[in-house]
């Protein structure tokens, strides 16, 4: 749910609150040479940052910048200078810099200098080893249709080698315009996943969300049943033109909500998996999520209190009034209470009176309203097919004692006797082995996708085969 936390929980100080950035023009022939990545810490807040090293033809350097936590990725970097002993990252446009020692073959101490202040920051190539180098099965790039919206999606479909006929899997992204890896912060989750389920016997099909890669159609407009549609345009393709059985959705987040609505609209859907699906309706769920997720910072009691009732009423109001001008106006009037707070409570819910606008009419976005109302209770309550729930322990994004627990009693409601919930220690939402589960942990953990998870998904669907 990462288009949630940009709007809702914005830590400002790194880029929100020093200018607009300048997205990085990297030329189509320029090639990338070196990712590096670490973590500042900010006011108890750990925020990883990732270098990106291109090389033109010509040998000049170019460079970008990410900060994987904020949602901010492709920072133009004015000036790149790389010598035998020394590195430099002149990122004028959020006036900040970064200056580094070589310690070791693309390990530098250095510091990164912003607003006048001046934080350690020691950087290193970025490590993602569950990432596949050999495919050592089918891979084949797919179209498909979804006629509602007359537009083409476009993804990867993974098969095993030998004779099926094999079970397939259509993964399902969580909110915000993800590719068919659900790249975030470094990691493709759907890439390590999608690898996992096809070396062991599982087909899967992945796809770009809509306006997103080589996918047709316009996410910006779209809301959870549209996206719906897309997944269900996906099974339709699966179940015409391949022989594979039985069929199941796995949705991540959001992916988790749109899955029961798929599975409730088409009969070719054979089973569900919910990884860190919600049992709560947006409202309940964006109020625990911001609540866990502060508590992991510095912010003062008073600057919590405040935050948890001018929250509650700015969802109401996006809730309640349907009008967009009017909605904004007391939008705008409940934002204010945020001014009497101290700088650093401000800058850690990313309150700029100057800005804050924009965060408040994201709140009013089409998507948004839905999810803010969509109860996935109901809609579970008629799901007849077989359910694996699972959630990470420390989830703070979806919180798992809450989801898990509703998800359970709407299924048992509806005389869904055939479903497994699972809550995984020690894992995040990304079902990451982490510490604490924040969210600045995602980009700087090595692991993309805890492989116990990926086990229990797997062992759950191959039993779907074998009765």
């Amino acid at each position: 749910m990462k288009k949630v936390v940009s709007i809702l929980l914005i830590i400002g100080f790194t880029f929100t609150s020093c200018g607009k950035p300048k997205v990085a023009e990297i030329p189509d022939n320029a090639v990338l040479i070196k990712k590096l990545s670490g973590t500042l810490e900010v006011m108890g807040a750990k925020l990883p940052l990732v270098l990106n090293v291109y090389q033109n033809p010509d040998g000049n350097l170019l460079g970008s910048m990410d900060s994987p936590a904020q949602g901010a990725y492709g920072i133009a970097v004015e000036r790149v200078t790389i010598t035998d002993s020394n590195i430099f990252f002149d990122v004028s446009s959020i006036g900040g810099k970064y200056e580094g020692i070589q310690i070791g073959p693309d390990q530098y101490e250095g510091n990164w200098t912003q607003g006048g202040k001046t934080f350690p920051l020691n950087i290193a190539p970025l490590k993602r080893p569950q990432e596949p180098k050999d495919f050592l099965y089918n891979v084949k790039d797919v179209k498909f249709k979804n006629s509602k919206a007359n537009i083409k999606l476009a993804g990867t479909l993974t098969t095993p080698e030998g004779n099926g006929p094999f079970p397939a899997v259509i993964l399902i992204s969580g909110s915000g315009p993800q590719n068919r890896n659900e790249e975030i912060m470094g990691h493709k989750p759907f890439l390590v996943l999608s690898d996992y389920f096809t070396r062991n016997g599982i087909a899967v099909l992945r796809y770009d969300d809509r306006g997103v890669g080589d996918s047709e159609g316009d996410f910006g407009d779209a809301t959870s049943y549209e996206f719906a549609n897309d997944a269900g345009a996906a099974v339709a393709y699966l179940k015409s033109n391949f022989d594979f059985s039985p069929i199941g959705l796995a949705g991540h987040s959001e992916g988790g909500l749109i899955a029961p609505i798929v599975a409730n609209q088409s009969k070719d859907v054979d089973f569900i998996i919910l990884m860190a699906g919600t049992g709560l309706t947006g409202k309940e769920i964006l109020k625990l999520q911001g609540q866990l997720i502060l508590k992991q910072t510095e912010i003062s009691p008073e600057g919590l209190e405040a935050y948890k009732n001018t929250q509650s009423a700015m969802l109401q109001i996006a809730v309640d009034i349907e009008n967009d001008e009017e909605a904004l106006k007391k939008l705008s009037e409940e934002s204010e209470a945020y001014g009497s707070l101290s700088k650093q409570d401000q800058q850690i819910i990313g309150y700029d009176p100057e800005t804050f606008e924009v965060a408040l009419k994201a709140l009013l976005h089409p998507w948004m309203r839905t999810f803010l109302t969509l109860d996935p209770r109901p809609v579970l309550e008629k799901v007849k097919v077989s359910v694996l729930a699972v959630n990470g322990e420390k989830d703070l994004q979806v919180p798992p004692k809450e989801n898990l627990s509703e998800i359970k009693a709407a299924l048992e409601r509806g005389g869904n006797t055939n479903h497994e919930i699972h809550e995984l220690k020690n894992l995040n939402h990304l079902f990451q082995t982490c510490e604490t589960g924040a969210i600045g942990e995602y980009g700087t953990i090595e692991e993309t996708f805890n492989e116990e998870a990926m086990d229990l998904m797997t062992q759950w669907i191959l039993k779907k085969v074998h009765r």
